[in-house]
């Protein structure tokens, strides 16, 4: 059905796709989301709606440039990566806002008829109902779609020197969104873990880990944004 180059290719896009699902910047991004939704099921489908997001946006770009045969000028490409530093940075900040005034508040309640105060989180109570988990995948289908506009360019250098048709370089787009895909649901999966467990252990825990996930994406973000600025990225 194909010939062993193309075999080889297509193979070659499925195991760097798998591989692209553990890059820092989407590890960060997608750390700031699970820590909101502390179940492996609800982690898991935002890792899936992250990577679809991710793979649509390359197919579209990548079938536009293969037909009109054209690349992403590097000015370019190198602000779609600046934008993803700007957007870690937001998600980490929106994660903070969101601990300091959604998720934990001092709660005011009686012991033996005498006032007393604590910090409270409806959403570790079992009476406050949590979303179903396709709900809220806008979002991290819509971070995806980010992060494949910024890793397009990169992507594409690497489809043009391989392959040797538009069917052939589709299909490459393609596997290569299917490895990031099921890589993203098995990263989701795993990020998961410790912010199930902190919920179980208690709610000093579960600030503890939203509070790294906040700092890994602005740290990050950050990171990124001063090392384009530094390297001249905009000349």
């Amino acid at each position: 059905m194909f010939d062993p180059h193309t075999l080889t290719i297509l193979s070659l896009g499925f195991v760097l796709g798998l591989r692209h699902a553990l890059d820092a910047d989407h590890l960060a991004a997608l750390s700031t989301v699970l820590a909101e939704r502390p179940t492996v099921q609800a982690s898991t489908a935002i890792g899936f709606f992250w990577g679809l997001g991710h793979t649509l946006m390359l197919l579209c770009v990548g079938t536009l440039l293969l037909a009109l045969n054209l690349t992403i000028p590097d000015r370019l490409a190198t602000l779609f990566e600046f934008a993803v530093g700007v957007m870690l940075v937001v998600l980490g900040l929106s994660l903070a806002r969101r601990i300091y005034r959604e998720q934990w508040h001092l709660h005011t309640h009686e012991h033996d008829g005498r006032p007393h105060v604590h910090l409270h989180s409806h959403h570790l109570q079992p009476d406050h109902a949590h979303g179903h988990w396709y709900q809220g995948s806008l979002r991290p289908l819509l971070i995806g779609m980010a992060h494949g506009l910024a890793g397009s360019a990169a992507l594409m250098l690497i489809v043009l020197s391989t392959v040797t048709g538009i069917g052939q370089g589709i299909g490459y787009i393609v596997v290569f969104g299917v490895g990031s895909i099921l890589g993203m649901v098995g990263v989701g999966a795993v990020l998961s873990l410790p912010v199930v467990y902190s919920v179980t252990v208690g709610p000093r825990a579960y600030w503890m880990v939203q509070g790294l996930a906040c700092l890994a994406s602005i740290g990050l973000g950050l990171l990124m944004m001063v090392r384009i600025g530094l390297g001249g990225g905009w000349s």
